[in-house]
């Protein structure tokens, strides 16, 4: 049995089991069944929204959800650097022009003053993030998108099931992008969904997910169907939308497996020097997609992370360097120019650890101590590295003594 500890587990039982097996052996609902409309029934329930489409990723979720909105070649996308680089990929995807905003400590999200600044004529969206899994300060963002008359796509990728101030996160913009990823709060293994209220979005999606279809029912229709807008074939399979049931009827049991864990962490290293874990302060509910800290100036990451490698403990940075940064935007726009000084301070403090509903306490243990050991460790070099310095600048100064001929 492998005693290292991984980024994640993925927690299923013999719900995912018999619901896959279910699909299988239907034999005619593998490409689009009646799980697929269960599950969206099932998210428009959890979130209370209207309506949630099923695509085949959270990536294709932002290009549907921008695409419903009109958003398009000339247009402008004010997004964040600090994030997956999948959030400004789809905004390229539709032909738009990403334009990066900063974020704020400590939130991590959008700093709203600097999307204020960020607004133009040629604004078309907005798409927040919601980092880790906590609620950025989407108010503020929403106020900003009505007023400059443009729709706010909420990034809920990270933070599916939790809330801003008793507020779903997915349901306070005009639409949101769900991701199902193998290590989600919510997994399928892939997977994604348009979640809105805005009916004529919902059909639109759609439409798009299915090649601009006007109906769903290809495989049970005796014509070739009726085809009104440019779309392509994103759809969610029968056998995800399976297991994406099972994953839901028990989400609330993995939200709150990770939230204790999370807890546990965070008490335990509340007695390390120079560790901060990434919270919600106040905001609303963190799922902890990922648990996050962020460390302080006498602390070096990559003491750190080796530390926890020699320990066969995971570990992993999200997101250095910041997308503005990735050789592909530097490449492709004059974004390196582009001054972002909260993102690029906290993309070089931040690290991910283990976290996951089923983390044992043992585990829990073997990854602060860790920490707390590569935190002094780190301190010991820190400290090691000013005294050489002291004693080179010291030995600098003697060798630069004027020489006189009445030296002894």
């Amino acid at each position: 049995m492998s005693n290292s500890i991984p980024m994640f587990e993925i927690s299923w039982d013999q719900r995912d089991v018999a619901n896959a097996i279910d699909s299988i052996t239907r034999g005619g609902y593998w490409a689009n069944g009646p799980y697929v409309e269960k599950f969206e029934e099932g998210l428009e329930t959890y979130l209370g929204v209207n309506h949630a489409v099923t695509v085949n990723s959270g990536t294709t979720a932002l290009v549907a959800a921008l695409t419903a909105h009109g958003v398009g070649d000339g247009d402008e996308v004010i997004v964040p650097s600090f994030t997956f680089i999948a959030t400004v990929n789809a905004v390229r995807h539709v032909g738009a022009q990403p334009v990066f905003a900063d974020i704020q400590r400590p939130v991590y999200g959008f700093d709203p003053n600097a999307v204020s600044d960020a607004i133009s004529e040629a604004t078309a969206a907005i798409v927040p993030v919601h980092p880790y899994g906590a609620p950025c300060e989407i108010d503020a963002l929403a106020d900003l998108a009505t007023d400059a008359g443009v729709p706010l796509i909420e990034d809920v990728a990270e933070a599916f099931g939790a809330d801003y101030r008793g507020r779903m996160l997915g349901t306070i913009g005009d639409a949101a992008a769900l991701s199902f990823c193998q290590n989600k709060v919510l997994p399928t293994g892939e997977g994604g969904a348009v979640v809105t209220d805005d009916d004529e979005i919902a059909h639109t999606v759609e439409q798009y997910r299915s090649h601009g279809r006007t109906s769903s029912s290809y495989f049970e229709s005796a014509d070739s169907g009726e085809y009104v807008r440019h779309g392509t074939n994103v759809r969610m399979s029968d056998l995800v939308a399976a297991i994406g049931c099972a994953q839901l009827e028990k989400v609330d049991d993995l939200i709150a497996g990770r939230r204790r864990a999370a807890q546990q962490l965070s008490t335990a290293l509340a007695d390390v020097p120079g560790v901060r874990p990434h919270t919600a302060a106040g905001r609303g509910r963190h799922v902890y997609q990922l648990y996050t800290i962020t460390l302080g100036p006498t602390i070096d990451r990559d003491t750190l992370i080796e530390t926890l490698a020699e320990r066969d403990i995971a570990s992993k940075v999200y997101w250095d360097p910041p997308v503005h940064r990735t050789h592909v935007y530097r490449e492709r726009d004059d974004t390196n120019s582009k001054s972002l000084p909260a993102t690029e301070d906290v993309a070089s403090r931040v690290l991910s650890i283990p976290i996951h509903p089923e983390l044992r306490p043992d585990e829990i243990d073997r990854i602060v101590l860790a920490l707390s050991d590569g935190a002094e460790r780190s301190r010991s070099d820190a400290r090691l590295s000013t005294q050489e310095n002291r004693t080179r600048t010291d030995r600098h100064r003697l060798t630069e003594r004027p020489c006189h001929t009445d030296d002894p």
